[in-house]
């Protein structure tokens, strides 16, 4: 597949110019560091969470945990994670388990953890397991003007009982 085509789309429509890196197959964002030798905090990874409103999407850096507690708290609601078996239909032109972190590509509500607006590179998932692409930190601001800003994750390091 290499590239989602709503990703692909979705880049074009915003005028951003990418690298598309292809790496080993990998089941997560660690995995994928290690595969590409790019450093963790450099990648962006997409954690779906929902409530009564419905499905967003929290950005982080592969790096770290999204602090629920702290996210449902400062966004005054009652967000649950996804099962991975949701995705499908919310990525419909996506490997399961492979999600692009770019929810206005998706017409989903994005919330983009502060820890990744100050990066003058980011690399995202295309949308298969085997598949990076390379941005530069104001084209990501850019794909993502709009979106909620904040606090709502922290290193792996410090694992708290409900994080993911």
């Amino acid at each position: 597949m290499a590239i989602a085509i709503t990703v692909k789309n979705f880049l074009q429509q915003k005028s951003v110019k990418y690298d598309l890196t292809t790496h080993a197959y990998t089941g997560s964002s660690h995995e994928t560091a290690q595969a590409t030798l790019v450093s963790e905090d450099h990648i962006a990874k997409a954690v779906i969470v929902k409530d009564e409103s419905g499905y967003a999407m929290v950005l982080v850096p592969a790096s770290n945990y999204v602090e629920m507690k702290h996210l449902r708290k400062e966004l005054d609601r009652a967000f649950e994670l996804v099962a991975e078996d949701e995705f499908a239909k919310l990525f419909p032109d996506c490997e399961s388990g492979a999600v692009p972190p770019l929810g206005p590509a998706y017409q989903i509500e994005t919330f983009l953890d502060e820890a990744l607006t100050s990066l003058a590179n980011v690399y995202l998932e295309a949308g298969d397991h085997e598949h990076l692409l390379h941005i530069s930190g104001e084209d990501f601001k850019t794909l993502l003007s709009g979106v909620r800003h904040g606090h709502y994750s922290h290193e792996k390091g410090f694992s708290k009982v409900d994080d993911y």
